[in-house]
């Protein structure tokens, strides 16, 4: 058996509870799981890369249910410390100790295992029938998502952190060896290499035919993806960064190391604005969320901020207990921080004000992926859960 604890915002009532199940929202209570019938899978339930679109927004349309339930949850055995994806009614995720898992999204039961002798910091992406990824070792793997068969792998000469993206039907991947790479989505191959000359630590987010990198040399790189050639100058950044860059309509924002938030043109590389703490610098180690009107930025001094997207200035804060090496993620009207702490913290995405706080006993270092009606999260204990509304009658 395995207990949670959910406590609401002060202002908000207290309900009286069933004794099982309720996560997420009305009462201080421990939570025991039970077993309960998966709900239906939607059609549009998938979360394919780690920050949920090649964009790197971590942001969807619609707003989870105001109370959730445990749907299932499956023990994987090692910590998971990055976000799981979703596609086709399967789970995906990747462990520390480099253990790759597929899991039926209805049922929570396993459908594969995959071991490697290495570990995983990065999450898997997905893209029809392939699923890649890339280990602390500098290997890129592409397996079969149906049964786990390995397709090809391929070699680079550093850490991957960053998950891998697709373009067209190749792969993009960011190497510690300070390099991004287009592989051949067949068979692997290099089909060219970009060299940055430090390391690199994001993902690479897409635009058209351009993608993003932010790296340690404390410059934003905008590179063509079909000719792996620069595109304009190099836009400096006054710091190291392994933020993964985020993309809507015509900006890019970027947070770094030193506390910096920035926002370009990426058209034209011209800046839009620049935002740092008056009071005390922030450091930024995860990605920032962008919606329509905000983004969204956790420190690791324990800060969630919203800034005004077109005019940079300060929206509103909300302060954590323990720091969140996870990104945030927007989904409708609520802002999700999985924090290190076990916490999962729900807040008002245009107030910043608390709606709700979730314990478990594993820390939570991966973002959670938003599904249609659901959350799919793992932790530092190899727990991974399924998060929704209550099962029909």
């Amino acid at each position: 058996m395995t207990c949670i604890r959910t406590r609401p915002s002060a202002d908000r009532p207290v309900r009286s509870l069933p004794p099982v199940f309720r996560v997420g929202a009305l009462a201080a209570s421990m939570l025991v799981l039970a077993n309960m019938p998966g709900s239906a899978v939607g059609a549009d339930d998938a979360w394919m890369t780690a920050r949920g679109d090649v964009q790197g927004t971590g942001t969807v349309a619609q707003t989870l249910p105001a109370e959730l339930f445990i749907i299932w949850e499956h023990e994987t055995g090692e910590a998971i410390e990055s976000t799981p994806v979703v596609a086709d009614g399967r789970v995906f995720v990747a462990d520390v100790m480099g253990k790759l898992t597929a899991i039926d999204l209805q049922s929570g039961k396993p459908l594969w295992t995959h071991d490697y002798e290495t570990g995983f910091n990065a999450s898997p992406t997905l893209s029809g029938d392939r699923l890649v990824i890339g280990d602390i070792d500098g290997n890129v793997y592409a397996l079969n998502v149906a049964d786990g068969s390995e397709i090809w792998t391929a070699q680079t000469d550093g850490t991957i952190d960053g998950c891998a993206t697709f373009f067209e039907d190749d792969v993009l991947v960011t190497s510690q060896d300070g390099s991004l790479y287009r592989l051949s989505g067949k068979t692997g191959e290099q089909v060219w290499v970009y060299e940055t000359g430090d390391q690199i630590r994001c993902s690479p987010t897409l635009a058209g035919t351009r993608t993003f990198l932010g790296g340690c040399d404390g410059n934003l790189h905008v590179v063509d993806v079909r000719s792996g050639q620069a595109v304009g100058d190099l836009l400096p950044l006054g710091g190291p960064t392994g933020s993964t860059v985020s993309v809507r309509d015509q900006q890019a924002v970027v947070a770094t190391m030193e506390g910096m938030i920035f926002a370009f043109d990426w058209r034209d590389g011209t800046m839009i604005w620049e935002y740092t703490d008056p009071d005390r610098a922030q450091e930024y180690r995860n990605s920032a969320a962008m919606t329509d009107d905000l983004v969204i930025v956790s420190s690791k001094n324990k800060k969630v901020d919203a800034i005004d997207r077109k005019m940079g200035q300060h929206r509103w804060r909300y302060s954590l207990r323990r720091h969140s090496d996870a990104s945030p993620v927007v989904a409708g009207n609520d802002v999700w921080i999985a924090a290190t702490d076990g916490r999962l913290v729900r807040l008002d995405l245009q107030t910043g004000q608390e709606k709700s706080v979730t314990e478990f006993r594993g820390g939570l270092y991966g973002s959670p992926a938003i599904l249609s009606d659901s959350m799919i999260i793992a932790d530092d204990d190899g727990v991974v859960r399924r998060l929704g509304p209550a099962p029909q009658k």
